[in-house]
């Protein structure tokens, strides 16, 4: 299974740009987007932001492709405002509907809804990632914090354990693409609803103080 998914993050993205190939042809394949907004809502439930960090194609975009000339910078705490990120969910939600139901009845149309929603939104991942760092869209993806809400909500999900031996030496929050702060929980759990279980803090910890546990916080 680890074997599987180290060849999924490091290869899926290459389904990102098959289905904007695609979606030139025909923009019926608009629908496979569906997928990407209802998993990562499903899998929440279960663990967190699981979906965000290692399943989901244009996030392995962004991991595989944009980090080799995006930025550095850590996006601004306002995008990880609920705040904020509540109101680019309505916005984006509004578009969504009033697009669906001009279009009800017309699977082109509806089809290019899909299609513009993740183009577009993909575009706008790859404009602030010039700006600031390679994922600064997944800090207030719509779906990402939807998973966000529930994760925090349900209170069980995958965690992470930074141990006593921490040195808090700071690499694990320099490579924190959502800009988390292990080392701040030297000797106990970080349960953030945003951590989206990367694992880069784990692979950089020169001390291997990081790691995950399956816990139910309480």
């Amino acid at each position: 299974m680890e074997k599987f998914l180290k060849l999924w993050k490091r290869y899926s993205f290459t389904l990102l740009i098959t289905f904007i190939v695609l979606g030139m042809i025909d923009l019926r394949f608009g629908f496979v987007a569906v997928i990407c907004m209802i998993a990562p809502i499903i899998v929440s439930i279960f663990k967190g932001r699981f979906w965000c960090g290692n399943l989901c194609p244009r996030g392995n975009f962004y991991d595989n492709v944009v980090s080799k000339f995006g930025n550095k910078r850590i996006p601004p705490k306002l995008f990880k405002s609920y705040y904020f990120r509540s109101v680019m969910l309505g916005i984006m939600m509004v578009i969504f509907i009033s697009g669906v139901y001009k279009n009800w009845g017309n699977l082109y149309g509806i089809g290019m809804v899909f299609y513009r929603m993740i183009v577009v939104t993909t575009i706008i991942g790859i404009i602030l990632s010039l700006v600031y760092n390679h994922r600064a869209w997944c800090n207030f993806c719509p779906m990402g914090s939807l998973a966000s809400i529930i994760g925090k909500l349900k209170g069980s999900k995958r965690v992470l354990h930074v141990s006593s031996s921490c040195i808090s030496c700071k690499l694990c929050e320099k490579k924190c693409p959502l800009g988390l702060v292990p080392y701040n929980h030297k000797g106990d759990i970080l349960s953030h609803p945003d951590c989206i279980q990367c694992g880069k803090c784990v692979i950089e910890c020169p001390k291997k103080a990081i790691g995950y546990n399956k816990i139910t916080i309480k």
